[in-house]
């Protein structure tokens, strides 16, 4: 998966926007609901990449107990640089893990930061979370 598929990826999920806090060169993802009237809702962080870095590294929100399963069962999943790293995982992009795995990495980090959000906020993204 490229820089491309990743950014395509991400901003595939409802209120999701393309943002860059720390500067140019890191592509940040996040959630925002849309706006009621009158307020102005700042988004949450779900995804973070270096486009132009190689190897392409991805950092993604994770649950802490599932951070650490996949650290042990992939050497390309780490804890993400410059982040707290019990609750963000760092993927290497380098084809060693399938689009299919990146892409469930990706929902799952969305779906932790949208099931963070206030109900109403979860509803007017249409949100739900399905049970297991």
């Amino acid at each position: 998966m490229d820089a491309d598929a990743v950014r395509e990826l991400c901003l595939s999920f409802p209120g999701s926007y393309e943002d860059y806090p720390f500067g140019p060169e890191v592509a940040v993802y996040k959630v925002r609901p849309p706006a009621s009237a009158g307020s102005a809702v700042e988004g949450k962080m779900f995804a973070a990449i270096q486009p132009e870095q190689r190897p392409l590294s991805l950092s993604l929100k994770c649950d802490p107990a599932l951070a650490v399963q996949l650290r042990a069962a992939h050497p390309e999943i780490t804890g993400a640089y410059h982040m707290n790293k019990k609750h963000w995982n760092g993927v290497r992009l380098d084809g060693e893990l399938g689009a299919d795995a990146v892409r469930d990495m990706v929902e799952d980090s969305y779906d932790l930061v949208v099931a963070s959000l206030p109900k109403g906020q979860r509803d007017a993204l249409g949100w739900s979370r399905l049970a297991p």
